[in-house]
């Protein structure tokens, strides 16, 4: 079990700015996330399966209402293109941002990678908490 949620936004700055420069390189490809969102009464809850990805390749940002998930998926043995039979499974860089539907406590956020889950838990405001019980 790894903690993941990164607070430095000076590195975090530069590699959104090389990351920014490799989007509008022609040859990019990324691939994208499939994830589960959902709330309790008092936290928002993010899944996604992340299998064959280290802790250390993956970034979790938060900017304002949106959450951002960047990793890379290494494959570790190098094959000819010609060899494959079936080619299923995405290698390389991929990203999924989501708006959050209701504020958060950026303080109080954990992110653990366990058994190929990212699972990711945000703590609602207590201005969020108390209007969702209201309802």
């Amino acid at each position: 079990m790894s903690k993941l949620f990164k607070k430095n936004k000076k590195n975090q700055a530069n590699k959104e700015e090389k990351e920014e420069k490799d989007w509008l390189e022609e040859n990019y490809e990324e691939g994208q996330l499939s994830i589960d969102v959902y709330e309790t009464s008092g936290k928002i809850i993010i899944k996604s399966t992340i299998a064959g990805v280290a802790p250390e390749d993956l970034d979790i940002s938060l900017n304002n209402d949106m959450l951002t998930i960047r990793g890379e998926r290494k494959n570790q043995e190098e094959v000819k293109e010609e060899d494959y039979l079936y080619r299923e499974c995405f290698w390389g860089n991929f990203s999924r941002s989501i708006i959050l539907p209701t504020e958060v406590d950026t303080k109080n956020i954990d992110a653990v990678l366990e058994n190929g889950i990212l699972t990711i838990t945000l703590q609602k405001t207590e201005k969020e908490k108390v209007s969702v019980k209201s309802k």
